[in-house]
């Protein structure tokens, strides 16, 4: 009896210990997806990124960090086809706007979560595009397998300043709105 005792109190340690360790998960980078759209004043462009890496880590159950890289050679317009599709993924990639060839990368690293409802958390991130750090908010909805978010960004804190309306007068029709939206799912 006395030995029954001592495994189910070693037992019950042993499952405390999960419930307070951290777990990390790592995204399946080829099934995660990040979709884009920029808008203009003439009308918009989506298109697609690749995650590099990434992982999304775990306390107990509820989530409590996590950290992303992206491909940004990997920058892929979807709603063009041929001539004008090459065009303006070369666009993308050069100076004007991600300048891939210097900066091939961009990171996301959680610095806060806080848990809003079941499975919805508040996060804030570090966001670094072109080596410049700023930081962004959204809602993180976290699933079993699986998390997605949409939010905006403003390229202009990035040094992303092609065709800003609120850079430079007198563009018209040529403004190219200064965020961007983004819709991601994870799946890990």
């Amino acid at each position: 009896m006395k030995n029954l005792k001592t495994v189910a109190i070693a037992f019950v340690a042993v499952l405390s210990s999960f419930a307070t360790t951290a777990q990390t998960k790592k995204i399946n980078t080829s099934a995660s997806t990040i979709e884009w759209v920029g808008k203009k004043v003439t009308g918009q462009h989506s298109g697609t990124m690749k995650f590099k890496d990434g992982a999304l880590t775990f306390k107990g159950g509820k989530l409590t960090g996590g950290s992303f890289t992206v491909d940004m050679t990997s920058v892929n317009v979807t709603d063009l086809e041929g001539e004008y599709k090459g065009k303006l993924e070369g666009h993308l990639k050069a100076e004007d706007f991600f300048g891939t060839d210097k900066y091939k990368t961009s990171t996301l690293v959680f610095k806060s979560v806080k848990e809003k409802s079941a499975g919805i958390y508040a996060v804030t991130a570090d966001l670094t595009i072109k080596n410049i750090t700023k930081p962004v908010t959204f809602d993180l909805t976290v699933g079993k397998d699986f998390a997605t978010t949409n939010f905006n960004i403003d390229r202009t804190k990035y040094g992303i300043e092609y065709n800003s309306g609120s850079i430079f007068d007198g563009l018209g029709d040529k403004v190219i709105y200064d965020e961007f939206e983004l819709a991601v799912t994870l799946k890990f």
